[in-house]
């Protein structure tokens, strides 16, 4: 399936990159509302762009023009230059969590997890078509490859639900093993990192009803894929680790230590994986060949991670 990533937190995730290598990355550093810029060469921060309350995910827009960066109790989307991250435009949305565009191009889904709501607003316009209650905060998203359905996880309620986009019904709405974050469709399957577990939920994604299970480290948080869709890598926070498994049968490949709290993660053309360090305001560089792992210094909280030249990438909105 095609992913614009969150935010779930966090989208959604293969890697394209321009012709060009990219130069910079954009760290989203909750906990002191600013965006960290960080030279690829040097992997030092070279500057901030402040942010007004607590921003946490990113989205792409389908063009590729604008690059959108939710502050969640700001109540605002703030458009920046995917490149040169100028601020361009801000738009008042409430609670922007995580947020996804439709494979379509036609919608914006936004998590209200604050608010306890989703919100599916008309891409480009971002005019409010529908408005769907979602109990307690309402977190990660992943969305169909037709652009029907999207997929929520439920964090206050140990739930996961089905939305249909077309007609804005609720298709189903089921109880998790935990507290559930990150989400991943595959293959007609949905997977749910259970953060109070060391598994990741598989959910039959017409039914809803539980399948399977994938065996991680303690504290299960998000999930992406790689950019060859042939592996998937479950953060877990508590655990401070990285798990890999095989895209089709969910066997494991290798276990990485990653101290600090993995949250987001991006693919480099390198072959290495950025992944922000929730606990220890810090990015990690992890060179997938040996494990070994390198840090650069950012913000608090740091959470959304973006390199710039890419237009759909893992970690991107989740």
């Amino acid at each position: 399936m095609r992913r614009i990533l969150a935010a779930f937190c966090l989208l959604s995730s293969s890697a394209a990159f321009s012709a060009e290598a990219p130069k910079s990355v954009l760290v989203v550093n909750s906990g002191e509302a600013s965006l960290s810029v960080i030279d690829i060469a040097s992997q030092r921060e070279t500057r901030k762009i402040p942010m007004l309350r607590e921003p946490h995910h990113w989205v792409m827009t389908p063009d590729g023009k604008d690059l959108i960066i939710g502050d969640t109790v700001a109540n605002e989307l703030v458009l920046l230059d995917p490149d040169t991250f100028e601020i361009r435009r801000h738009i008042t949305v409430p609670d922007p969590y995580q947020m996804l565009f439709t494979p379509d191009g036609s919608k914006l889904v936004v998590a209200g997890l604050a608010r306890k709501q989703v919100d599916v607003y008309e891409a480009g316009t971002y005019k409010l078509l529908h408005r769907f209650a979602a109990r307690t905060m309402p977190s990660h998203i992943d969305i169909s490859a037709d652009s029907s359905t999207a997929y929520i996880s439920l964090q206050g309620t140990n739930k996961a639900m089905a939305l249909d986009l077309i007609h804005n019904t609720v298709k189903w709405e089921v109880p998790t093993d935990g507290a559930p974050a990150g989400v991943l469709l595959r293959n007609g399957k949905l997977l749910v990192a259970t953060m109070d577990t060391d598994t990741v939920q598989i959910l039959d994604a017409n039914s809803g009803a539980t399948i399977g299970h994938i065996k991680a480290t303690k504290g299960a948080h998000q999930i992406f894929i790689s950019p060859d869709k042939k592996q998937i890598f479950i953060n877990s926070r508590i655990d401070a680790s990285i798990t890999v498994v095989d895209s089709t049968d969910f066997q494991h490949i290798r276990t990485y230590k990653v101290p600090g709290g993995p949250d987001d993660l991006i693919f480099m053309p390198d072959g290495k994986v950025w992944a922000t360090l929730r606990f220890v305001q810090k990015v990690g560089v992890i060179d997938l060949k040996t494990g070994s792992i390198e840090t650069i210094a950012v913000g608090r909280s740091p959470h959304g991670i973006y390199v710039n030249g890419a237009t759909n990438m893992g970690g991107a909105n989740r």
